[in-house]
């Protein structure tokens, strides 16, 4: 379940609704501290959902979350990122008229300023050398690829212990991909736990520990990304290996 076997999130029995629409049903998800888990689906499955959930943007009708042991449902989204937990948005979000370095900062409003913050831009810098480049360029102008190294560098900045990214490869080359993917099993080495939304689901299933498959807002699939690779359903639905007849 858990790299240590210490639990960071729980989802139970979770069901969340936007009007009459049941978006997520049922559902059970536990993340262990220094994870990579990742939650496969196709589109409109409740994937994003499960994100604004943890989020605080939706609120669940019923059920618990549970971060590090504190139910967190009834909390606004700041408290949320003060424990410790950061999104990483669909399509980037970046504020488009402000520098990337004012894009980072926007990611630290809940860190007091001084040598920690240094630190944590060094580190970002450290970790993205093209952001640290494009520091004075402003966001609305990077690349795709750039936009989401910036996106990343800024939920880092808020020393989070839980990153949740919302399809982090969306809109990249080929290139961007493996780049991004190769930073974000450096920052879950690093020590940071990573629960990730992802359409690509080759690519997640080769860096995530454990993962989730979500049809129509319940989880229909879970356990470790080796099991998952193999498992005939998930070869023919998200990995593009489609059965053959031979008799036809």
């Amino acid at each position: 379940m858990s790299r240590d076997g210490s639990l960071l999130l729980e989802f139970t029995n979770v069901n969340t609704y936007y009007g009459d629409l049941h978006a997520l049903k049922n559902v059970n998800y536990t993340i262990g501290k220094g994870e990579i888990v990742s939650l496969l689906g196709g589109n409109a499955c409740g994937k994003s959902t499960t994100m604004k959930t943890i989020m605080g943007i939706v609120r669940p009708a019923t059920g618990t979350v549970i971060f590090d042991g504190k139910p967190i449902e009834k909390l606004p989204t700041s408290e949320r990122v003060k424990l410790g937990i950061a999104p990483v948005l669909e399509a980037r979000r970046l504020f488009p008229r402000m520098t990337v370095y004012e894009n980072l900062e926007m990611g630290a409003y809940t860190q007091p300023r001084g040598a920690r913050f240094s630190e944590d831009l060094e580190r970002v810098y450290s970790l993205f050398p093209r952001v640290k480049e494009r520091r004075n360029q402003l966001g609305g102008t990077l690349s795709g690829g750039e936009q989401q190294m910036v996106a990343i560098g800024r939920a880092l900045m808020a020393r989070p212990r839980l990153i949740c990214m919302d399809e982090p490869s969306m809109g990249l080359s080929p290139l961007y991909v493996e780049q991004v993917f190769d930073i974000i099993q450096e920052i879950n080495k690093q020590g940071t736990t990573i629960f990730m939304v992802e359409q690509n689901a080759n690519m997640a299933l080769s860096i995530a520990h454990r993962a989730y498959v979500l049809q129509t807002g319940a989880v229909v699939l879970s356990g470790t990304a080796a099991e998952l690779r193999v498992n005939p359903l998930i070869r023919e639905a998200y990995l593009g290996e489609l059965k053959v007849d031979v008799a036809a």
